[in-house]
């Protein structure tokens, strides 16, 4: 069986930058009601989860290079040429604003490696959840439109274990992908906690596409940190 993961594409970091602009400025704010910003992986990308809008089930999500507004099962799709063009098939959803008219740059082959780290980054997380007790507090996947990552929240707070756990797609400190824990409490020390930009951990994704089983490597990595919070 092939690893989930690819080599990154050229134009892979602009792609993450103009979809992280879809995500936090037609995607979220297209879902109902509107203070529900939480958005989730989906095949091909993500989106929302299913709303109930005007009597309608709806649910609005990017699928390649495409964005696409479900209503009760029919479609519309806009392509991601600008966040201008892209919003006209959700018009009715969205807060009347003026939508840069510029080009976006989602190339179809970046665009399909996000989903695959998306989708690979869901897996990882829901079988982390999966080892929890009721304890831990386990929340499910999001993918937060502001950070444009996928995490989860898990450990008791009271005794210094709570963290999140996640997927980032890149950023200011990051040229590439990485997973990470976040812990709650501060002053984590070690050779366990070696993240850049953030008191915590992280595994880049050189590491995970070189592992023989990056699912097995993100497991183990998430695993060694939550035993490291609980010593």
């Amino acid at each position: 069986m092939g690893s989930p993961l690819s080599p990154l594409p050229h134009g892979f970091g602009l792609a993450v930058a103009s979809l992280h602009r879809v995500a936090e400025q037609i995607v979220a704010p297209a879902q109902k009601p509107d203070n529900e910003i939480a958005l989730r992986a989906s095949p091909g990308g993500f989106g929302t989860p299913k709303f109930e809008f005007e009597g309608g089930r709806r649910q609005v999500r990017v699928e390649g290079v495409e964005l696409v507004a479900a209503v009760d099962g029919e479609e519309r799709r806009a392509p991601l040429t600008s966040l201008a063009e892209a919003a006209t098939v959700v018009a009715e959803l969205l807060p009347a604003a003026d939508l840069d008219p510029e080009p976006l740059d989602v190339d179809p082959a970046a665009a399909a490696t996000l989903a695959a780290w998306f989708a690979f980054a869901e897996a990882a997380l829901n079988g982390l959840a999966a080892t929890a007790s009721v304890a831990d507090g386990a929340t499910a996947p999001i993918l937060w439109p502001e950070h444009f990552d996928l995490a989860i929240e898990l450990g008791e707070e009271a005794a210094g274990e709570r963290a999140t756990y996640g997927f980032s797609p890149g950023d200011e400190n990051h040229p590439e992908p990485y997973a990470y824990v976040g812990p709650w409490r501060q002053g984590v020390e070690g050779e366990l906690w070696n993240a850049v930009g953030f008191d915590g951990a992280e595994l880049g994704y050189g590491e995970l596409l070189a592992a023989s089983d990056p699912a097995a490597t993100a497991s183990e990595f998430f695993e060694t940190r939550r035993r490291g919070l609980r010593n």
